[in-house]
């Protein structure tokens, strides 16, 4: 938003996200307070928007003209977030999102991620659905309807992926919105400092770097790198991710390790990918120790068909390779057979529903006990990882149905 001088009306400049961000974030507003009562107004205002906390002000965001319906089929009451698209959208459209990868569509759900101020206010910057669709959906051919709450999956899936991933209805010639955060000007009406001056440099580099690569942040794991001719010849095959039926998801807490190899000469800086048929998520990495403490809350969506969950453990490297420190495979069709047994139930007290037991023919180091907290389907696992010399990881898994 512009700064406005003397008594002309504040125009905020057209399709762009942060006027909401700098409204609600910035020290003062940005424009010309006409007394001190207003003044206070707008403190009052501002300290109110910030006591309501991260989920407070998340939950009044929804209520906002726009974000009240999904941005992709029009759903309403959308409880699910794209936080590096700044859009919120259905469970529907939350499946396809997160089989396009978290470098283009990172979701999170509104009632079950716990969300910090940093992460509300980098959805504020967004603008919201309306921005947000008016940017991605500006140059929609008439003859393409959007898709409906009761679209099919595939129909679903075609236009999210032509919307986010291959960018055929975006405006290239408005600006996108930048990972910067808004410049803070002074009272005085000097020219800008320095620092100012950077920072304009810095915002048109970032406009000038094409569209998708500063949509997200860009992930890559030595596993599932492919050369581009590669990735053309599978391009086909890979886009039916998307056209898959849910059943429902899966939050996976990545606990901690135990004992894992060792990678830098002494130590190693562990990480974990999890994979779910096409859908794939990474924990943050830990620095020097082989005893790493995520707990890290992780969402992937269940496939009709369910594939085993993919447990990948690899070092950090800065000027190499990613180093591989052991794999692992959960069979998660008794968790989701169990929680679709109990969805309904009104049964409140913790029990005990069934187990996978260990084995020499499995990957348990204990048994894996499923059981139902606060009408909640859990289970712990402690698996051996596979194909290293050592190392244990402890997970716990929680079946969410589809109507949360």
């Amino acid at each position: 938003m512009s700064t406005q001088h003397g008594n002309s009306d504040p125009k905020p400049s057209s399709g762009s996200g942060s006027c909401l961000y700098d409204l609600l974030c910035s020290e003062t507003p940005r424009w010309n307070r006409g007394s001190d009562a207003e003044s206070s107004s707008w403190i009052l205002v501002k300290d109110t928007w910030r006591s309501a906390g991260p989920r407070g002000r998340l939950e009044r965001l929804l209520k906002e003209s726009g974000n009240d319906v999904c941005a992709d089929c029009g759903s309403p009451d959308p409880k699910w977030v794209s936080l590096s698209l700044g859009v919120f959208i259905c469970i529907k459209c939350s499946g396809v999102h997160r089989s396009l990868g978290v470098h283009i569509s990172k979701v999170l759900s509104v009632k079950l991620d716990e969300w910090t101020d940093e992460q509300v206010d980098s959805l504020v910057n967004f603008g919201g659905n309306t921005v947000v669709n008016n940017k991605y959906e500006a140059f929609l051919p008439d003859n393409l309807k959007k898709p409906r709450p009761d679209s099919f999956i595939d129909e679903r899936s075609d236009f999210i992926k032509r919307k986010y991933e291959m960018l055929q209805f975006l405006d290239r010639n408005e600006q996108m919105i930048c990972p910067y955060p808004p410049h803070r000007r002074t009272s005085s009406s000097t020219p800008q400092s320095s620092s100012g001056n950077q920072f304009t440099q810095d915002k048109k580099q970032c406009e000038k770097q094409p569209s998708r690569h500063r949509i997200g942040h860009k992930f890559r794991n030595s596993w599932g790198r492919k050369d581009s001719d590669q990735h053309k010849s599978t391009k086909k095959s890979n886009s039916l991710a998307g056209m898959v039926e849910f059943v429902g998801l899966v939050k996976v807490n990545v606990v901690k390790g135990t004992n894992l190899a060792i990678r830098d000469i002494v130590t190693s800086d562990p990480y974990v990918i999890l994979a779910l048929g096409q859908q794939s998520v990474k924990t943050r990495v830990i620095k020097n120790n082989l005893n790493p403490v995520w707990n890290e809350s992780l969402m992937l969506s269940i496939p009709e068909n369910i594939p085993p969950l993919k447990v990948l453990v690899y070092d950090k490297d800065t000027f190499s390779t990613d180093d591989f420190m052991g794999d692992a495979e959960i069979d998660i069709q008794p968790l989701v057979a169990v929680a679709q047994a109990y969805e309904n139930s009104e049964i409140r007290e913790s029990m005990q529903l069934g187990k996978w037991v260990a084995s020499k023919d499995n990957t348990l180091v204990k048994d894996g006990i499923i059981t139902l907290i606060d009408g909640k389907v859990k289970q712990e696992i402690s698996l051996r990882l596979q194909n290293v010399e050592r190392g244990v990881l402890e997970i716990e898994l929680e079946c969410v149905p589809l109507t949360q």
